[in-house]
Formats: structure tokens, sequence, C-alpha cells
């Protein structure tokens, strides 16, 4: 990850970033932070996110000290721009504390540039410029056949993987409006595409997010709001190496895919960083698929 693009629009931007303790959302929080975004990352696992932010102090630290030696840094940023992000904790699923967490969001904001929360000018000052809708839920408790779903495992799938990406786009879209401006972007999957049979309610709610995004797109883009998603294949995260990568089930997935590989939560970071960036202002309404070929477009 030493090496990556710089997008000069994302400086001084506030991003909020929803399970950005592990896996893909820790990676983009990473790459915002270099960029030197003000990134806030909701997670309710405290001790994973202490980490994350210890590690990207330890960057920070270890990189200034080559700078003041006058060593050549290994990134194309300098090691002024790097930022160290916000924690707040927060179970996505709690609609209340979602709210919340956008109100502390625009708060910090304001704060970290000196202004008033109710300006909402779009430069950092009390504005929230990015919404990653990351969170989501497709553990070895999701892998279930729909004879197996009740009520109860429903409402808890839908309400990590579908409901908290609604309401909480919901919460931020009124801060973009007044900035006239913002991207939000939503994670999606592939398995709708598949599909994937044996995680039906995750499938279902991957499917309605592409068309949540497109639905959003329309509806925000008169504010200057653009809105996209992304379908990530078999991320080898680590809860996805503890809980669902088994020999079996790699197997499945390089028989699949064209590239014959792991894919690393890395590779849909980045991906996230162009969609925030300026570098993509015209691209609203679309989905991308990062999934080292499995699937292909009709």
């Amino acid at each position: 990850m030493s090496q990556f693009a710089t997008y000069p629009s994302l400086r001084g931007k506030t991003v909020l970033i929803t399970g950005g303790a592990e896996g893909i959302g820790a990676s983009a929080v990473e790459l915002f932070c270099r960029q030197g975004s003000h990134v806030i990352l909701l997670d309710y696992n405290e001790a994973s996110a202490q980490q994350l932010i210890e590690r990207i102090a330890s960057y920070v630290e270890h990189e200034g000290a080559r700078a003041t030696a006058g060593v050549p840094t290994t990134t194309t940023t300098t090691t002024t721009t790097t930022t160290i992000p916000t924690f707040l904790h927060c179970d996505v699923a709690d609609l209340e504390r979602l709210k919340q967490c956008v109100e502390e969001a625009i708060a910090i904001a304001a704060a970290a540039a000196g202004g008033n929360s109710g300006t909402g000018t779009g430069t950092g000052t009390g504005s929230i410029d990015v919404l990653v809708n990351n969170a989501g839920a497709a553990g070895r408790s999701s892998r279930v056949p729909t004879a197996d779903v009740t009520p109860e495992t429903w409402e808890r799938d839908v309400n990590v993987n579908l409901r908290s990406q609604f309401f909480l786009t919901q919460a931020v879209a009124p801060v973009m409006r007044r900035q006239g401006s913002g991207s939000i972007i939503n994670l999606g999957s592939i398995t709708w595409r598949i599909p994937a049979t044996d995680s039906p309610v995750y499938t279902t709610c991957k499917a309605a997010t592409v068309g949540m995004t497109r639905l959003h797109s329309k509806e925000f883009g008169v504010d200057g709001i653009r809105v996209n998603s992304i379908m990530p294949g078999a991320i080898a995260t680590q809860r996805q190496i503890d809980e669902v990568l088994t020999d079996e089930y790699r197997a499945k997935v390089m028989a699949a895919q064209s590239l014959k590989r792991d894919l690393k939560p890395d590779e849909v970071a980045r991906l996230i960083l162009f969609l925030a960036a300026d570098d993509s202002s015209g691209i609203t309404g679309s989905s991308y698929v990062v999934d080292g070929g499995w699937v292909s477009d009709p």
C-alpha cells in the first residue's frame, strides 16, 4: 500500500466511513488519511479501531522522522498531509446512534476547520463531504438457505446491510445539500449477480443497494451530490479469511475469477477514493465491480 494515487481535491475534506475499523473500511480510512482528509470512522469494534489509529499514527511519526532526517518518503504524498482519523463508537443497526454520529461528525469537522458547524461551506467547515456506507455483515451466521431464514435473522441482516445505508444517507443528505456538493459511495456486492444462494438475505440487500444508489443519484443530483456503488467480489479481509475463505470456497473463487489470486481490501479502497475525489466529478448512479473477473456485464 506504499504507492497510490494522489487526489488533491480530497485534502481537508471530511469523510465519514461506517465499518471503518477492519477490512475494506480500514484500508479506505488509511488511504483517505494519507490524502490529508479529515476521516471519521464509525464501528462497534473499538479495539480494532484503536489498533488502526495507532498504526496510522505510527506511520505519521515514522515518515515525519524520515523527512526531518532528509530521507525520501516511500509515498507520493508529503508527510504534512497525513491525518489521524477520529473514532466514533457505533452499531449501525442503531438508527438513533447513527443520527447522533452525523451531528458529532459535523461538530468535529467544524472544530478541525475552526469554523461554525452550521455554515456548511463544503470546505471542511461543519461539512460532510464524503459518505462511505461500508458496514455490512456477510459472515458465517448469515450463510443459511432461504428455508432457515427467520424474521429475526432477516431483520438483523437487513438492518446492518441495507437499512443503515438508507437512513445514514437520509441524515447526511441535508448537510451535503447545503454545501451544494458531496459524494456518497455505497458498498454492495456481486452476490446478487452470481447469485449467492447460500446468503439469501445478504444477497437481497446488496441487490437493493444498487437500486437505492440509482434512486438517490437521481434524487440528489440536482443538489450536486453524486451517489455511486461498488460491488466487490471475494475480498480477502481478515474476517473473510477467518470465517468464509476455506480451502473449498477459495477453490471455488479461483475457478470463477479470471485473476487467479486473492483480491486485497486496498484494491477496493482505491476505487472508493477515486469516486470520492473530483476526478470522478461526472460520474453518478454507477456501480463498479471489483471481483477479479468473476461476473461480467451483459
